[in-house]
C-alpha cells in the first residue's frame, strides 16, 4: 500500500467519517474485484458486500488497526463472510420471482395439439394402407400386439413388423416436411 495511506489513515484516527471515505478511496475498487469473483460475477450483489463491509468497518472503527495491510485483510474476511451469509440465505429460501405481466402469460388454447394432430393425420394418409391400420390400431385406438393382429387377421409378428416399418416411414415423412428431427 502507498504511503500516503498511511498518513491518511493517521488522520482518520478520530474521525469516523473520514476512515469510512478513505476506506472506499483507497480499498473500494480491488475490494470489489475481489467480492465480484466470489459472487459470481453478480455486480449488484458485490456492491451491496462492499458497501455492508465498509459498514462494519465504520462500526468497529475504534477497534479497528490502521495499519494498512491488516486493514485489508480484515475488509476481506469481512467480506468473504458477508458472501458466504448470503449464499447461505439464498439457499434458505425460494428466489423471489417477480409477477407475470399477465398479457405476456400464456394460456394454453390446444391450438398446437390440434395443429400437430392434423400434421400427423396428413403424413399418415401418405403410408400404405398395411402400415397406417397398424399404427392406427396400436397407437390411436391403443391396441396390444395381439389384439391388432386378431382385429386384422394377421399374424402378430406381422403386426409387429409392420409396425416398426410403418413408424419408421412415418418419422421420414415427418422429417421431409420439416416437422420432425
Amino acid at each position: 500500500m502507498p504511503r500516503h495511506l498511511d498518513s491518511r489513515l493517521e488522520s482518520a484516527e478520530t474521525d469516523d467519517d473520514v476512515l469510512v471515505e478513505v476506506l472506499y478511496q483507497e480499498f473500494g475498487a480491488p475490494l470489489l474485484r475481489h467480492v465480484r469473483k466470489a459472487t459470481g460475477n453478480d455486480l449488484q450483489w458485490a456492491e451491496d458486500v462492499v458497501q455492508e463491509t465498509i459498514v462494519r468497518a465504520w462500526r468497529n472503527a475504534g477497534r479497528l488497526h490502521r495499519e494498512p495491510g491488516l486493514l485489508w485483510a480484515w475488509l476481506l474476511t469481512v467480506a468473504r463472510r458477508i458472501v458466504i451469509d448470503g449464499r447461505r440465505r439464498r439457499g434458505a429460501r425460494p428466489q423471489e420471482v417477480e409477477p407475470a405481466d399477465a398479457d405476456a402469460v400464456s394460456v394454453p388454447d390446444g391450438s398446437e395439439r390440434a395443429l400437430e394432430a392434423m400434421i400427423v393425420a396428413e403424413a399418415l394418409r401418405d403410408l400404405s394402407e398395411e402400415h397406417r391400420e397398424v399404427i392406427e390400431h396400436t397407437y390411436l385406438r391403443d391396441r396390444t400386439i395381439g389384439e391388432a393382429a386378431e382385429i386384422l387377421g394377421i399374424p402378430p409378428g406381422t403386426v409387429k413388423s409392420r409396425l416398426y416399418y410403418g413408424i419408421r416411414a412415418l418419422r421420414g415423412i415427418l422429417k421431409e416436411r420439416g416437422v420432425a428431427s
